[in-house]
């Protein structure tokens, strides 16, 4: 884990964090002049030796933006988090259990925020992750809790 996940209300913090819409705009670049500005202070502002930090939060809100507000089916979606995992100025929580994650998505059934639940549970050492979804109950690390 990275000092700065590890302490995030540190003063020492001098990561930048990306917010959703930005990118969205990279992905989409349906604003011409915000998509410029976001590879602008990108370009300006971050390096692969300091990047800026994309939350997993950004993460799942992505897909939601992409998925309700731009149509995109899943594939899609799936191959636009990888475009962002491959940018060397942006810094992920677990870039290889995202990536995880992602896969585990494109095959589908289950919702990307599940497969990034489960992945990042195990990440932080989690034996499993209990849930009533079956289909989440499926992936590895997930156990269907059954009963009621």
């Amino acid at each position: 884990m990275r000092p700065s996940a590890a302490m995030p209300w540190s003063d020492s913090c001098a990561m930048i964090g990306i917010d959703t819409n930005l990118t969205v705009r990279l992905i989409v670049n349906d604003d011409e002049r915000q998509s410029r500005a976001v590879e602008r202070f990108i370009q300006q502002h971050a390096s692969a030796d300091a990047p800026c930090y994309v939350s997993n939060i950004v993460l799942i809100e992505t897909v939601w933006v992409l998925e309700t507000a731009y149509g995109y089916d899943r594939s899609k979606v799936a191959d636009a988090l990888s475009v962002l995992l491959e940018v060397e100025q942006f810094d992920f929580d677990s870039p290889a259990d995202v990536a995880e994650a992602v896969d585990e998505f494109r095959r589908g059934p289950v919702e990307f925020a599940d497969c990034l639940l489960g992945r990042m549970n195990v990440f932080t050492g989690c034996e499993y992750t209990v849930t009533f979804d079956r289909k989440a109950s499926k992936l590895k690390g997930f156990k269907l809790l059954t009963g009621g």
